[in-house]
């Protein structure tokens, strides 16, 4: 009998039932992860969102496997062919894998060429010939001659021959080998340490699929396969460019050809399991036969189909943890803050979309100028952005990374060169995502009487202001930080980044005045409904004055209160606390505090040293704790704190713009944009992403990109090789790397870092992400690690 649900996601989280019990409880009464993390920690001991997520997604899969465990009992009972031992095998069963195993001889399935030969009669048979190999086969099988009958089943052939005789006795024995649970498990298991994945070309599609060349003569050990090779293995059969095949190692090894070749790893384990053994006895050759073919008609495949259906598994919950990564590192990027911001969606043709919001991100205008061809109307593009940042004192420049993006760079700093004004700035931002926020029914309702085309324009300024806010209104699919994204399960995918979104937008706290229906929505223990409902309570009667205003919004109850009401900000209300994260649950604990101190909680609020004296344990009661108290203490010396970090830019170097530009030596400044398990890319400002590969990032050894980087943070780099051609760039953090033996020699290498004089090894390719996209287009040569 296995330990409890509690139990053992408690073994897993290395941490207490009693702690995982009452964690269960919250979650079965509807509190959501950031409630609880936050505002539950004597219930749950401390844990943090991260083993709270872990906890959830547990919960549900041992919860489905009781479920499964009990129907799988219900069933084999009612075949009145469950006996204790079975019971208790089934009980003891800790994966859904291995109860399908257990469950396999008594799953009810159709009529079998198995079932067929045991109503002939034929299972003495084979009983006798695997329990006595001294017997021969022939001889044996003539026995059990019989006519066609009928059955309740159907038409029975009956057994007109010998030979009909061994092929029935074969077929029961091949079920049973294939049908025992503990020798499937234990081939399972030797398979997936030693076979290995091979991978060729389909037939005629060299030229078609020549994106998945890498893969066309490739060979792993199929536990050794990282995500994102897995990822591009399983899309190039989808695609039918590839056939994936599972071999043994002896089947890689040319062998000479025999009459009957020796049994292979795998069949010598079906037959030690069974005793067959070759010795020169009547039945050997026959039992070894039937062994082979069990292993090359009936369970070869399958097991081939398990392992790779349990990879592709693995490596898709491995690119969802990257996306999710990338996805938190990006909601959670620096915000430029509250700004009177102008956005720029750069065009050629089409010219470039100008929109400007003030600081709370209401539109105040929009525009669209023509610098570039074919109107080439630069001093009037310049003169009209001159007029509209003296009418509105514009502060900030948010330019979108897609075409003519540096170019619109360059028109910008000759504008605010023209201007003569030293605070404003120019910023380039990632517009991934602009386009379908733009063509979305959100951004219909937001902004209804703007032209798609100047939506984008509205969101880049936005997203320059406050990444989260603007970010949480675009499917996290579209942002472009994942990893194969398409190529995983879309509902665990969506699941996952969800979960991520809730997570930073209760870490940051939303402006309950301010907010968008889309960032409420976010909140927890809020719906959309409840978000729409909110937003028109605040235009029909104004700015909320507190939080206990929240409660006259319709349908807004006592349990979402108790689950938002601590992440929704009221600024400059009647209660400065509602501008914090103190929950309304816990203001006496803060009454305690203010009596103690004898000063009104706004003096008290930002004063470090006077919190500081005080003991937290004089605070604590029956309900709040330790843990609620300290954080109570931290939130009043920083109330509101903002958990991301302070906003910078990068600068792209002037005169490099294009691929063409780019020569190896060079050090650049850029912004990592997408970080994966080989590497991370990096927006250099010429329309491409380099590739700094994990082995160049660092000195010393590192096992993942993050220990080092992460989406969004400014890096510096020095480029290493440039393929104009594939458009691919190697980038290197290791600034007194030296560029590989041939390239061309970069501009001024005299003023730059010394050049290491020793032999360059070559560069050693790891094969490369296929598809389309940012992977695609940006992969560049990794180097040997």
């Amino acid at each position: 009998m296995l330990p409890s649900i509690e139990s053992r996601i408690a073994a897993e989280l290395a941490v207490k039932p009693i702690q995982v019990a009452a964690t269960v409880a919250l979650i079965d009464e509807g509190a959501t992860v950031p409630f609880i993390a936050r505002y539950r920690k004597e219930a749950t001991g401390g844990l943090d969102d991260t083993q709270l997520r872990t906890l959830s997604e547990r919960l549900v899969y041992l919860r489905e496997l009781e479920e499964r465990r009990t129907a799988i009992l219900k069933s084999i009972e009612e075949q009145n062919k469950l006996t204790p031992a079975l019971r208790a095998s089934i009980e003891a069963a800790d994966s859904k894998q291995r109860l399908e195993d257990l469950y396999l001889p008594y799953k009810p399935k159709r009529r079998t060429k198995a079932q067929i030969a045991r109503e002939a009669g034929l299972e003495p048979l084979a009983d006798a010939l695997l329990g006595n190999p001294t017997l021969t086969p022939a001889v044996e099988a003539a026995k059990y001659l019989r006519e066609p009958f009928k059955t309740e089943n159907g038409d029975n052939p009956g057994v007109p021959d010998a030979k009909a005789a061994l092929d029935g006795a074969r077929q029961i024995l091949t079920e049973k080998f294939a049908e025992d649970a503990e020798l499937i498990g234990s081939l399972r298991t030797w398979l997936h340490d030693n076979a290995v994945m091979v991978s060729a070309v389909a037939e005629g599609k060299e030229e078609a699929g020549a994106k998945f060349r890498d893969y066309f003569d490739y060979k792993e050990p199929i536990k050794a396969i990282p995500s994102h090779r897995a990822l591009a293995l399983f899309r190039g059969r989808t695609e039918e460019m590839l056939k994936l095949a599972l071999k043994l190692p002896e089947e890689l090894v040319p062998a000479e050809k025999a009459a009957l070749p020796p049994l292979n790893a795998c069949e010598l384990k079906i037959a030690a399991r069974y005793s067959v053994a070759d010795q020169g006895r009547p039945g050997d050759a026959w039992l070894k036969e039937t062994v082979r073919w069990t292993w090359q008609v009936k369970v070869a495949w399958q097991l081939e189909a398990e392992l790779f259906t349990a990879l592709r598994e693995l490596a898709e919950e491995e690119a969802i943890r990257v996306f999710g990564s990338n996805l938190k590192d990006l909601l959670l990027a620096a915000p430029a803050g509250a700004r009177v911001t102008m956005g720029l969606d750069p065009g050629i043709r089409t010219g470039v979309k100008v929109a400007l919001v003030d600081r709370t991100g209401k539109v105040l205008d929009t525009s669209t100028v023509y610098p570039f061809p074919p109107r080439n109307d630069l001093e009037g593009t310049l003169h009209a952005l001159a007029v509209l940042v003296k009418k509105h004192k514009v502060e900030l420049i948010g330019i979108g990374n897609g075409t003519a993006s540096r170019e619109t760079d360059r028109l910008t700093a000759e504008l605010i060169k023209r201007l003569g004004d030293a605070k404003l700035t120019k910023v380039v931002v990632s517009e991934a995502g602009a386009s379908v926020y733009s063509a979305s029914e959100l951004a219909s309702k937001e902004l209804p009487d703007l032209d798609v085309s100047l939506r984008g324009a509205v969101s880049i300024a936005r997203r320059l202001q406050d990444p989260l806010a603007e970010l949480v209104k675009i499917d996290p699919k579209s942002i472009g930080v994942g990893q194969y994204q398409h190529d995983v399960n879309q509902s665990r995918l969506a699941r996952s980044l969800d979960g991520i979104v809730e997570d930073c937008v209760n870490a940051v706290g939303v402006d309950v005045n301010t907010a968008s229906p889309a960032l409420l929505a976010r909140v927890s223990g809020l719906t959309t409904t409840l978000a729409e409902n909110i937003v028109k309570h605040r235009n029909e009667n104004g700015a909320f004055a507190d939080r206990s205003a929240l409660k006259k919004v319709t349908r807004l109850g006592p349990k979402a209160f108790e689950q938002a009401a601590g992440f929704l900000r009221v600024v400059e209300g009647s209660n400065p606390l509602d501008s914090s994260a103190v929950h309304p649950e816990a203001y006496p604990v803060v009454e305690r505090i203010l009596a103690e101190l004898k000063r009104p909680i706004k003096d008290v609020m930002s004063d470090s040293s006077a919190l500081k004296r005080l003991d937290p344990g004089r605070f604590t009661d029956d309900t709040f704790g330790l843990p609620t108290v300290k954080d109570i203490l931290r939130e009043l010396e920083k109330p509101g704190r903002d958990p991301r970090p302070e906003f910078k830019t990068a600068a792209f170097k002037e005169g490099v713009e294009e691929l063409k530009d780019l020569q190896p030596g060079m050090l650049l400044e850029g912004v990592v944009t997408n970080v994966t398990n080989f590497g991370a890319f990096v927006d250099i400002g010429v329309h491409q992403d380099g590739l700094v590969h994990i082995s160049m990032m660092s000195h010393k050894f590192i096992k993942d990109p993050r220990e080092v980087v992460k989406a969004g943070d400014v890096v510096k780099v020095k480029v290493l090789e440039v393929d104009v051609a594939r458009k691919r760039i190697a980038l290197t953090m290791k600034l007194d790397e030296a560029a590989p033996r041939g390239s061309r020699p970069a501009e001024n290498q005299s003023s730059g870092p010394r050049r290491d004089s020793r032999p360059q090894r070559a560069p050693q390719r790891e094969p490369e992400p296929v598809g389309g996209g940012l992977m695609a287009e940006a992969f560049a040569k990794a180097l040997k690690k």
